[in-house]
């Protein structure tokens, strides 16, 4: 495990030390990126963050921030990092009244959702956000991204006194999702997030709005952070003409714990003997597979049609409506778990982070 040790440097700002606290914490991105005088794009010294936003300095919260030895971009993030993210909040939880994790935008969601499942009972916001323009480019869409997701890691409910938004959520283009239901639907616009099959928790316009209704406020417990997450899963996406060969292939990798089953329409795939037969040795083996569907909306009804009758039977789990990247890290957060074959079933078919609509 890496060092967690790493150094606080602290933002000039106009707060007072009653004022929120809040930890930066920087992993990474374009958001990291800056344009040097010859109009040349670099990594930004992060520790002059306050000079390339000078924003920050009007800001009514006591900020800290706190970059990674080596910037990681988002392409190259893997569970360890998930993780060692996971441990530095639980480092700095009690000192900090909430957190804003700069990331990249290719797997920010893939990472929100792991944080989602391994921090559990979480009360206070950690809100990840980004940028698709560099700072300092014309046009940067990073001051906006982070001074907004800051505003909402300090936020407090102004009737039960309480964090607002005690999730692990992405802001994104003045759109606040949940960690477990946002997705990039977008490499070319500033709307890079979209929050599947669930309303958004916040909107930012001239004020921020937030939907009391849609933000999970779960009675206290203290902050739990698991430590370990099983890497042996994969993802096969059904198409028309998939070959056997291919599905025997991922489902017989080996130290295969788990797989995505990427399904048609309402969980439906083929009926052809061969395929059901790789399917059912796979299960013989241990293997869980978790039934999702392609559609960006909608559910997973297995049963509804002869397509996806066998599924039940078999012991396949049907997703509901959870996105790939909440079932992948789901995946690997039960299966890191080590429970029992029955715990397990229960574990995945449940509603854990709001990655299922009941």
């Amino acid at each position: 495990m890496p060092d967690l040790n790493l150094p606080l440097l602290p933002l000039p700002t106009r707060a007072d030390a009653t004022a929120p606290r809040l930890l930066i914490i920087y992993t990474g991105g374009t958001v990291g990126m800056a344009l040097n005088s010859s109009g040349e794009l670099v990594p930004m010294e992060f520790g002059h963050l306050d000079r390339q936003m000078p924003e920050l300095a009007h800001l009514q919260f006591r900020l800290e921030l706190l970059s990674l030895p080596a910037p990681i971009d988002s392409s190259n993030v893997t569970p360890a990092d998930w993780l060692f993210l996971a441990g530095l909040i639980d480092q700095h939880y009690l000192d900090f009244d909430g957190f804003v994790v700069l990331h990249g935008t290719d797997t920010m969601a893939y990472s929100a959702a792991a944080l989602s499942y391994v921090l559990e009972h979480l009360g206070k916001a950690v809100v990840f956000t980004g940028a698709q323009v560099p700072v300092g480019a014309n046009r940067s869409d990073a001051q906006r991204n982070l001074i907004t997701a800051l505003e909402i890691a300090a936020a407090r409910h102004p009737r039960v006194h309480t964090v607002r938004v005690p999730e692990v959520c992405v802001f994104f283009n003045d759109v606040l999702i949940r960690g477990t239901r946002a997705k990039k639907v977008e490499s070319q616009q500033f709307a890079a997030f979209k929050s599947e099959n669930y309303p958004p928790l916040a909107r930012a316009g001239i004020s921020l709005e937030f939907d009391d209704n849609s933000i999970r406020l779960l009675p206290g417990a203290r902050l739990k952070v698991h430590g370990q997450l099983e890497t042996g899963v994969a993802v096969l996406r059904l198409f028309p003409g998939i070959t056997e060969a291919v599905v025997s292939a991922i489902l017989g990798v080996p130290g295969l714990r788990g797989c995505v089953l990427e399904t048609y329409g309402s969980g439906n795939a083929p009926t052809a003997p061969w395929f059901l037969a790789c399917l059912a040795e796979a299960r013989q083996r241990g293997v869980w597979l978790l039934n999702v569907s392609q559609c960006e909306e909608g559910r997973v009804v297995q049963g509804k049609y002869e397509t996806s009758a066998r599924f039940a039977e078999m012991g396949i789990v049907g997703g509901e409506d959870i996105t790939t990247e909440a079932a992948v890290t789901k995946l690997m957060f039960v299966l890191g778990l080590g429970v029992s074959e029955a715990r397990t079933r229960e574990l995945l078919a449940t509603d854990l982070r709001g990655e299922i609509t009941l």
